[in-house]
């Protein structure tokens, strides 16, 4: 029977629609925080850390647990009791994939039950969830790719504040502008545009998360189940349901994302969540092509040569490709590294880009350093401790510029001058920009004071500079501010990096 007053306002619905407003709202202010002007020891990457997708794969490509990790355990824990709840209760992408699908799909009711039936092509994510799971066992990690909690959060740190930025002027200190944000945009608005034609379209045909949570609710102990014998067939109860699991059937669990709009919307009263009774409807299970499987697990042993034939942790070192100090070896790195932005959205300098294929299509959207775009900042450490996973390691100040009780500083990478733009290398002009702002101390930067003739005749004694590689440690604020256009007269490779000991300027010899 239905509820009226106080007790519909205290529904399953209602409290599910509270926490999931109140969720949403939670990530988007820990987005906000995440900055270094208000990043206080808040737990801004939470939602990331409770992902068990993020957990599971980051395991299995680096057999290690990372501290922050295990709470993506308790989420798992959680859904094997519960059932499905993340997806409707607390995902920020699936929250807002619902809001997107409420706005735009205005239907008939007769067109919300046909749409709304479980469709065998919602398989297709725990194809791709088999596939994401294998590349992790081989030792790379792309579920960051599409990884619901590390998209938005993607998204949201290099396309949507920055575009808000721009319309306001009122988050950041400097003008944000990232590598590659259009394309992460524009990827982002075209799953958001998947709902004008079937709620959460995204969630019910993509979203590995979901899979894997699908997978976990098959053993949940307190589920969505119809009573046969009140049941009248009137099929309401299919218009609203989130994940088009079929309430007015045999319920497919594995897609009930718990939304409990069939238990408000039932007139009957004849659906309800918790422990199953013998008057309960027929659960229907994951129903899996094992031909479709085997398929997928082919192609990941195709896909994944492909990727690593290009990924410089295999090969040789890419001197574009510089990370954030504190990285681990790019191998190591490359089985961590989630791609969810964190460290680009707390970079103070906005030096920390997403990479595109520098670096090959393993490393698309990992953290790399533009300096032209920015430079890392000499007394700052803030994306190793705002990293999830542990790619970038939290350094100390003192560590990170080689203070005591620290010998050497954490170089990522050295200055080489290109002496055909240089000013007073090329043409005589002199310039001392570079030396200027050089941090270190001593500073990196040298002048060898010269003797020139010029083109009339006239002697002139010039600074030319040097770079000494001992002391220089790759923070590219040299670069960032030289006065030469376009390409900079002085530019930063990853060569001599501190995590590496191949990528030296010269090997020493054993």
């Amino acid at each position: 029977m239905r509820r009226y007053g106080f007790n519909k306002f205290l529904s399953l619905k209602r409290i599910r629609q509270i926490y999931g407003a109140t969720f949403f709202i939670v990530f988007f202010l820990l987005i906000l925080a995440t900055d270094f002007k208000h990043l206080k020891g808040y737990e801004v990457n939470l939602f990331l850390k409770i992902d068990p997708l993020v957990t599971i794969t980051t395991i299995l490509s680096s057999w290690t647990l990372y501290r922050g990790l295990a709470l993506g355990l308790i989420t798992i824990i959680l859904t094997l009791f519960l059932g499905r709840f993340f997806c409707s209760w607390i995902c920020p992408m699936g929250l807002l994939n619902q809001w997107i699908s409420n706005i735009f799909n205005r239907r008939r009711p007769a067109d919300d039950y046909r749409i709304n039936m479980y469709r065998p092509v919602y398989r297709l994510k725990y194809y791709i969830l088999t596939g994401l799971l294998l590349l992790s066992l081989a030792g790379t990690i792309q579920a960051g790719l599409l990884d619901p909690i590390s998209l938005i959060t993607r998204t949201a740190s290099v396309t949507v504040l920055p575009l808000f930025h721009y319309l306001t002027g009122t988050i950041y200190v400097k003008k944000p502008l990232y590598h590659g944000g259009v394309l992460i945009g524009i990827i982002f608005v075209a799953i958001l545009f998947l709902n004008r034609f079937i709620t959460r379209l995204w969630c019910r045909l993509l979203c590995p998360l979901g899979a894997m949570l699908g997978m976990l609710s098959r053993f949940s102990i307190f589920r969505i189940w119809r009573d046969v014998q009140r049941c009248n067939d009137c099929m309401k109860c299919l218009r609203n349901c989130h994940g088009g699991c079929n309430p007015h059937r045999d319920v497919v669990y594995s897609e009930c994302y718990l939304c409990m709009n069939c238990i408000d919307d039932c007139p009957e009263g004849a659906i309800h969540y918790g422990l199953q009774k013998e008057t309960s409807s027929v659960q229907s299970g994951i129903d899996l092509n094992r031909r479709r499987l085997v398929e997928t697990a082919l192609a990941t042993v195709v896909i994944y040569p492909i990727m690593r034939s290009t990924v410089s942790a295999s090969t040789r070192a890419e001197p574009e490709v510089i990370r954030p100090p504190g990285s681990l070896p790019e191998e190591d790195f490359l089985k961590r590294c989630l791609k969810c932005g964190e460290c680009m959205r707390v970079c103070p300098t906005n030096a920390i880009q997403p990479a595109l294929l520098e670096g090959g299509f393993e490393t698309l959207w990992t953290p790399i350093l533009i300096n032209r775009i920015g430079y890392c900042e000499y007394n700052c450490v803030l994306c190793g401790h705002v990293c999830p996973t542990g790619a970038i390691k939290p350094l100390k100040v003192a560590e990170k510029i080689g203070a005591p009780p620290y010998k050497k500083p954490v170089k990522i990478g050295t200055a080489f001058y290109d002496r055909g733009r240089c000013l007073p290398w090329a043409m005589n002009i002199e310039c001392i920009v570079c030396e200027e702002v050089c941090p270190t101390s001593p500073k990196a930067i040298w002048f060898e004071h010269v003797d020139v003739t010029l083109r009339d005749g006239k002697k002139k004694t010039l600074k030319r500079p040097h770079v000494d590689p001992q002391l220089c440690i790759g923070c590219g604020i040299c670069e960032y501010k030289c006065p030469v256009h376009d390409l900079a007269a002085i530019r930063v490779s990853s060569i001599g990096e501190t995590r590496s000991r191949r990528n030296q300027l010269i090997l020493k010899l054993q």
